[in-house]
């Protein structure tokens, strides 16, 4: 078993943080690859919190997502998909899928040519690569909330709501 206390990502409070066992005997590889998933999702969550907040703000794109159903008139959150035809929806996986297949295929090079351009020191990447993680760790958590607030009583600002200043949504 490897020792992954070292690695970035694993800081105060909670240190190297493994509660479900997944890397229980686990080798480096498979550590890498867990880590691969993890920045993958946070960077997944970190755009979807940004399309909920812009969606909820009234922003869409002009035109139609489907023949007869313009983006205006597309919800925001995941009552977005009670609007989108299936074949929309279905075109929408579709498009994920062909986008993860081109960067997988690439993420080493792109993540190296943004590195060497970005020109900074080991140190400060490994900054960077920590503040990364930990924003999508946060955003994985902030997604999960403004889903299941959706789904509970369509409040998914309720901190904004508690505070006095409710958000209008999907009204």
């Amino acid at each position: 078993m490897a020792n992954f206390e070292n690695e970035i990502g694993v800081q105060p409070p909670l240190g190297f943080w493994d509660p479900l066992g997944l890397l229980k005997d686990a080798d480096q590889e498979r550590f890498e690859r867990l880590r691969t998933v993890e920045t993958k999702h946070g960077r997944i969550a970190q755009l979807a919190i940004l399309g909920h907040l812009v969606t909820t703000a009234g922003v869409r794109l002009p035109g139609d997502i489907a023949f007869g159903v313009p983006f205006s008139s597309v919800k925001a959150g995941l009552a977005a998909f009670e609007t989108i035809p299936a074949a929309g929806v279905a075109q929408i996986i579709a498009f994920i899928g062909l986008i993860e297949l081109g960067y997988a295929a690439r993420k080493d090079d792109i993540e190296a040519a943004q590195l060497k351009a970005s020109g900074w020191d080991q140190e400060t990447i490994n900054k960077k690569l920590a503040i990364e993680l930990n924003n999508g760790r946060a955003a994985q958590v902030g997604i999960l909330a403004l889903a299941v607030h959706e789904k509970l009583n369509n409040d998914p600002y309720i901190i904004n709501t508690l505070l006095g200043f409710p958000v209008p949504f999907n009204q």
